[in-house]
């Protein structure tokens, strides 16, 4: 037995796929109801009434008249009796012995009576059967029955017989063909997945709000109502402007989801911007719906499924129409005996009634109606389903409605699924569109994105760089928040990871704005605000993983200084960097390139003359092609980082402005190439740390204005004494090499202020080193020093020591006559420290302001 529950929850499944039955399903499914009605009524009555009645038929009379048997036994008498009615025909009566006759047409009491024997002369027997109507046999009740019940299979035709149950059978067929697609495995978890997620997408506020906001968008009251509230952000109304639900914007009800065969009503909310619980669940529905479209998208396999079961519903129409319009005529109400038992009735032939015949036909024609009807709308659903192309799915009207002009069309079983929605009501696709729509999603992400980055949010994010300039820096947002440009004192805007930037006309209110940085953001900007930038923007990063990504307003930012792009650019991209050309960067100084290049691209050779800096950090990919370094005369810091070089390029002795030249993290070898360095007068700084340099030739002598030297990371065993014929040099920097000793020629450089030599095999620091009283940095770390010598007093203007990593008992007194040396600035192991005495290690503990602020 079903509970009372069971039932009500088969019921509720029902209004769950009703949007997807369009008319015709649900006239079938009635039709099919109706039929089962027809089916289960004549089933019934064959069940409970009787089947058929059978009389012999009686044969012509041999004797005239009939002898009454005077003996016991049973003796066998033939009467042949006439009738004066039309509609009687002669029969036979036969009596076994003197057993009472039993017929159907005469009571029981009446044939067994005393009165009821056989007349002497004809003339009795008329007046006999006057008096009483029917035919008179001897058979008993029981032969009667046996006869009834052979004559109902061998008399009755089969369609008779198995009628209804042939109605109940196709009716069957009929109902699970029509339900099919919903139950196969297949296609029911898309259809419920579709279904789930179409019901939370129409009930979503966030959808009432879209729709609501694009039919009040074209109106004039609406507009100036926008305007006078700038406060708002831009696709926020206000609560006037929903109060008043647009008659074209259905509404939702505040209770659950339910499918009906009415318009839903929905109401608009009063508030103006989504609690964060609802803007969660509409950025759930938006990926959801995206997820499902490309699950659906990919077969036609509910639609293939559909047109199959119809198909077999038009066939299985044809078939019980055409079968059924021969058989109608065998429904009858009389029908002819013969069962072969004469040896144990007595009759050869029996006349039978079908008493449900009359009723049979009656139900199998309305049958007929009805399965007529029935195929008429399966073949309209052929019609339909082949007429439309129904694999695709344009969404044409709601983006003419509404603002949402970027929804997509879709394909296959997901344009299929809505196409059967639309026969329930065009407003469930409507609103559905709104989910596919990536403006509707920016809306909703830019909402959310202002109600929860507030003015004082933004603030608090607010900090100093190492240049003292205020600095903002915004990671993986859906957006930019508005009150960002509310910021009007920021210097540093930093956009990282945000996919839908954009730059609106309010940055215009951001007058110190002139550094952007734009690291995976394809940031999009109005025309006012393009205006704003090229004017005031002097500094832009733009870092990306393809060039494509590089927005095409960067090279239109006339003003711009500094321009650094950070990505891919490998030999097929760099004509594509080369599409937009740099040429109107008329004032840029400064270009920072780190990507892969093989060449340097044609396009820079278009700023060349205004360059005062090139840097390119190539990533290891080695930089062949370098002659169009020859263009760029007024370059004066060049850098040339990780391109697998392995000379000096001759390009660079080119550049007469050159004044620090830096090719880190190479593979040179050899620095032959440095005598040509002589023709560059105004060279000051080389760089050539981190490759694999072996010695350094003594033509390093002609550099004589060279004033900064980095050689660290290298392979050097010595310094050769030309090194320190450079009387200009105040930075020598050979960290990280095999130096085994410091040259006593070192007292030659009386302008060395800054000398490292960390990380070598140096065991005696020269006397001379201490001559050098210019010193401000010394960097000994990390060699196999024993002892500093007192000398290192005479070091008036050391702020930085570095011992750290040798072998050293104990540190000189003499290091508090270093009158700029703090503790900070003395890099040395704790117990090393605590070896000097107490009055030193009080002046190296004093306060650093304190000498500067006197000038020293």
């Amino acid at each position: 037995m079903f509970t009372l529950a069971e039932v009500a929850s088969l019921n509720d499944i029902q209004p769950t796929y009703r949007i997807l039955k369009p008319w015709w399903d649900v006239f079938m499914d009635y039709l099919a109801v109706v039929m089962l009605m027809v089916a289960i009524f004549a089933g019934t009555m064959q069940l409970t009434k009787d089947q058929v009645v059978c009389l012999p038929v009686l044969q012509s009379t041999i004797n005239s008249k009939a002898q009454p048997s005077t003996s016991g036994k049973a003796d066998f008498t033939t009467v042949e009796t006439t009738t004066g009615q039309g509609e009687e025909a002669s029969m036979r009566t036969v009596t076994f012995g003197s057993a009472p006759t039993v017929t159907p047409d005469v009571p029981l009491s009446r044939a067994t009576s005393p009165q009821y024997q056989p007349t002497e002369s004809s003339q009795e027997l008329k007046k006999e059967q006057k008096d009483s109507s029917g035919r008179k046999t001897n058979l008993d009740f029981q032969q009667y029955v046996f006869i009834n019940q052979m004559c109902y299979h061998l008399a009755l035709p089969w369609y008779s017989k198995y009628f209804p149950y042939l109605v109940l059978i196709h009716t069957i067929i009929l109902i699970v063909s029509s339900n099919f697609w919903f139950k196969y495995p297949k296609t029911c978890s898309k259809i419920e997945h579709f279904v789930s997620i179409l019901g939370k997408c129409f009930e979503s506020p966030w959808t009432t709000k879209a729709l609501s906001e694009t039919a009040c968008e074209d109106s004039e009251e609406n507009k100036q109502r926008l305007t006078g509230a700038q406060s708002l952000p831009k696709y926020v109304s206000t609560s006037s402007d929903e109060g008043s639900p647009s008659a074209s914007t259905p509404m939702i009800t505040k209770s659950g989801f339910k499918f009906s065969a009415d318009k839903p009503m929905i109401e608009v909310p009063s508030v103006t911007i989504l609690d964060k619980k609802d803007g969660e669940q509409a950025k759930a529905l938006f990926e959801k719906v995206r997820k499902f479209r490309a699950h659906v998208e990919d077969s036609d396999l509910i639609y293939k499924l559909y047109v199959g079961q119809t198909i077999i519903k038009t066939f299985k129409f044809i078939f019980i129409l055409c079968y059924t319009a021969n058989f109608v005529n065998t429904i009858s109400f009389e029908h002819i005996c013969n069962p072969k038992v004469e040896h144990l009735i007595g009759y050869t032939q029996f006349e039978c009634t079908h008493n449900m015949a009359y009723m049979l036909k009656k139900l199998l024609i309305s049958y007929i109606s009805l399965i007529c009807v029935y195929g008429f709308i399966c073949l309209y659903t052929l019609f339909w389903l082949f007429r439309i192309p129904l694999k695709e799915y344009s969404f044409e009207k709601v983006r003419e409605e509404s603002s949402f002009s970027d929804i997509p069309d879709v394909k296959n079983d997901f344009a299929f699924l809505l196409h059967m929605v639309d026969q329930y009501d065009q407003l469930y696709s409507k609103r559905f569109g709104v989910f596919l729509s990536e403006v509707s999603e920016n809306k909703l992400r830019e909402i959310s994105l202002n109600h929860e980055w507030t003015f004082e949010k933004l603030r608090q994010h607010v900090s100093r760089n190492a240049q003292d300039k205020q600095e903002l820096h915004l990671f993986m947002l859906s957006g930019v928040p508005d009150a960002v440009f509310d910021l009007t004192d920021l210097d540093v805007l930093k956009l990282e990871l945000i996919p839908e930037a954009k730059i609106p006309a309010k940055i215009s209110q951001m007058t110190n704005l002139q550094e952007l940085h734009l690291c995976h953001c394809p940031a999009k900007v109005e025309q006012t605000a393009f205006s704003f930038l090229r004017d005031h923007l002097r500094c832009l990063y733009v870092k990306f993983t393809d060039v494509a990504e590089i927005p095409a307003w960067v090279y239109l930012l006339k003003n711009l200084r500094e321009l650094y792009l950070i990505g891919n650019l490998n030999s097929e991209n760099n004509k594509m960097i080369g599409l937009e050309s740099l040429r109107e960067l008329r004032h840029l100084k400064i270009l920072h390139v780190k990507s892969n290049l093989t060449k340097i691209p044609p396009n820079i050779t278009d700023v060349a003359p205004h360059l005062t800096k090139l840097v390119i950090h190539n990533d290891g990919t080695k930089l062949v092609v370098l002659n169009s370094l020859k263009k760029m005369m007024n370059v004066a810091e060049l850098e040339l980082q990780n391109c697998e070089l392995e000379r000096i390029p001759h390009a660079i002795f080119s550049l007469s402005n050159l004044q620090e030249l830096d090719l880190k993290s190479n593979s040179i070898r050899t620095i032959e190439e440095i005598i040509s360095f002589q023709h560059l007068k105004r060279l000051t700084c080389l760089k050539l740390w981190h490759n694999k340099i072996v010695n350094i030739p003594s033509s390093i002598t002609h550099v004589k204005n060279l004033e900064s030297l980095y050689l660290s990371n290298n392979k050097l065993e010595s310094l050769p004494a030309a090194v320190f014929s450079l009387q200009k040099l105040r930075c020598l920097d050979v960290s990280y090499n095999s130096i085994a000793m410091i040259p006593v020629e070192i007292s030659l450089l009386q302008n060395l202020q800054h000398f490292h030599i960390t990380g070598n095999k140096v065991d005696v620091l020269p006397k001379q080193l201490f001559k050098c009283v210019k010193l401000r940095t010394l960097s000994l770390g990390q060699n196999c020093i024993t002892s500093i010598p007192d000398k290192v007093g005479q070091l008036l203007q050391l702020t930085h020591l570095e011992l750290k990593g040798n072998c050293l008992d104990r540190l000189p007194a003499t290091l508090g006559q270093c009158q700029l040396l703090r503790k900070s600035g003395l890099v040395v192991e704790d117990h090393l420290f605590d070896t000097l005495p107490l009055e030193v290690k009080e002046v190296l503990n004093q306060d650093t302001s304190i000498p500067f602020a006197n000038g020293i």
